[in-house]
C-alpha cells in the first residue's frame, strides 16, 4: 500500500508540473506588447525653481533689557522693578500701544568671585528683565530707542524689520516662481526633442519669515552724545518661494 501511494503521489505531481508548464506559455501570450508598456512609469521632469522680490519693511522689532545688582536678591528684584517701571512709562509717552509690548525674560541669578584656590564668594544678586516691542511707525524706531535708554534701558539685543502682512509679497513671488518652472521645463523639453503632457505634481516651500534681530552696537552712547534720534536704516526685506513640479513627457 505505501508503495502504492508514493507512486500515486509522483503522478500526481507530473501531472502539476505539465500543467503549470502548458500554462505559462498562455500567460505570456495574454501580455501584449501595450499592456507591458502601460506597466513601465511614464517619463516625466521632476524640476525646481524659485520666486524672490524684495519689499520695504513697514515693522520693526527691538529687543531691549534692564539689568541691576544688588548686595541682596530682593533688592536686586525691586531696583529693577522700578526702572523697568520707568521704561514702560517712557513706552507709553513714545506712542507705543499696551499689546505691542511683550515680557520676553526675567531672570535672578547669584554673582560670585572667583579666586584661585579658594572657595566662590557671592558678591550678590544679579536680576533681568528683557521686553520685545513692536514699532509699527518707521519713523519712531530711532526715539524710542533713545527713550528708553534715557529711562533706564542698559541692554539693547537687537532689532529686526518685518511685514505686517507679507501676503502680496508672498503672491508675487508665487508667479515668478511658475514662469521659472515653466521656462525651465520648456528648455530641458526642447533639449530633449520631446513634448509635455502637462503638470502632473506642483509642492511649495519657502515664504516669508521675519527677519533674525540685529545687534544695535553703541545705542546708549549714541543717545548720550547727539541731540538727533538713534539713526536706523530700514532697508528692504527678500521674501522668496520655492516650488517643485513634475512634468509628464508625451510618449
Amino acid at each position: 500500500m505505501k508503495r502504492a501511494f508514493k507512486t500515486l503521489m509522483l503522478g500526481g505531481a507530473l501531472t502539476a508540473a505539465v500543467a503549470l508548464g502548458a500554462a505559462a506559455p498562455t500567460m505570456a501570450q495574454t501580455l501584449q506588447p501595450g499592456a507591458i508598456q502601460m506597466m513601465q512609469p511614464a517619463p516625466s521632469l521632476n524640476l525646481s525653481a524659485y520666486g524672490e522680490v524684495r519689499a520695504a519693511p513697514d515693522m520693526a522689532t527691538i529687543s531691549f533689557g534692564v539689568q541691576t545688582e544688588a548686595a541682596t536678591a530682593q533688592e536686586a528684584m525691586r531696583d529693577n522693578a522700578t526702572r523697568m517701571t520707568q521704561v514702560m512709562a517712557a513706552l507709553r509717552r513714545a506712542g507705543i500701544a499696551e499689546r505691542d509690548v511683550q515680557t520676553s525674560g526675567l531672570n535672578l541669578s547669584a554673582q560670585y568671585d572667583y579666586v584661585q584656590n579658594e572657595p566662590p564668594k557671592l558678591r550678590g544678586y544679579q536680576a533681568v528683565n528683557r521686553v520685545t516691542v513692536t514699532i509699527n511707525d518707521l519713523s519712531k524706531v530711532g526715539t524710542t530707542a533713545d527713550a528708553v535708554v534715557a529711562a533706564g534701558v542698559n541692554q539693547i539685543d537687537g532689532i529686526s524689520f518685518g511685514l505686517k502682512d507679507p501676503s502680496a509679497a508672498e503672491d508675487r513671488a508665487r508667479q515668478l516662481a511658475v514662469r521659472a518652472l515653466q521656462a525651465k521645463a520648456q528648455l530641458y523639453a526642447q533639449a530633449l526633442n520631446v513634448q509635455l503632457a502637462g503638470i502632473r505634481n506642483l509642492s511649495e516651500g519657502g515664504g516669508y519669515s521675519p527677519a533674525p534681530p540685529q545687534p544695535m552696537f553703541a545705542a546708549r552712547a549714541m543717545a548720550m552724545e547727539s541731540r538727533d534720534s538713534t539713526p536706523v536704516a530700514a532697508g528692504e526685506l527678500t521674501v522668496r518661494i520655492d516650488i517643485t513640479g513634475v512634468y509628464d513627457i508625451a510618449r
